[in-house]
């Protein structure tokens, strides 16, 4: 669809942030990124207000995404470990995360080898508890009552993370030039 095309249903063109983009040879790509933008920008301030309504305040969306990354399965994680999960190239960004989320008790530090670990604490265990039981009631209620097909936002995860690959490929790439 380039920028003079129509979609059918609404006689408006792609849903895009930035025209001059959406005028290339792929404008479906121009709708996905801004759509990621929003998403992205919603998901920030939820995690951020879900997690001061569940009683910790102050945290950002990095914070939580930090928290519930070391709460995860109940292992100790490493920095490395974290940042390759959430594919987070400022390892100094995750750090200040671990430093802020260690000193409201939310996880402790230890060891594994030479590598210094994160390990959620009972706090930390506690706060993301109440982060899904709220998770739980103010979004995925509302969501399973659009009646979204959940293979279909499967589908969408995974397409997400394929084209993240590209994504990172061509930022390798424009380093290199």
């Amino acid at each position: 669809m380039t920028e003079t095309q129509e979609e059918p249903e609404t006689g408006i063109g792609p849903v895009v942030s930035a025209a001059h983009l959406a005028s290339g040879a792929m404008p479906a790509l121009s709708e996905i990124e801004f759509a990621v933008t929003m998403m992205v920008n919603a998901y920030h301030r939820w995690m951020v207000r879900c997690m001061a309504a569940s009683g910790t305040e102050g945290l950002g969306p990095l914070d939580v995404l930090v928290l519930h990354s070391v709460n995860h399965r109940h292992r100790s994680k490493t920095l490395s470990d974290i940042c390759l999960v959430l594919n987070i190239e400022d390892t100094h960004t995750v750090t200040y995360a671990l430093k802020k989320l260690e000193k409201a008790g939310l996880i402790s530090s230890g060891k594994r080898g030479k590598e210094k670990t994160a390990t959620i604490t009972e706090a930390g265990e506690t706060a993301c508890l109440e982060y899904r039981r709220l998770r739980e009631a103010l979004l995925v209620k509302p969501m399973k009552g659009l009646g979204l097909d959940e293979m279909e936002i499967s589908r969408l995860a995974a397409t997400l993370r394929l084209v993240s690959g590209n994504y990172d490929q061509a930022a390798r790439a424009a380093a290199a030039m």
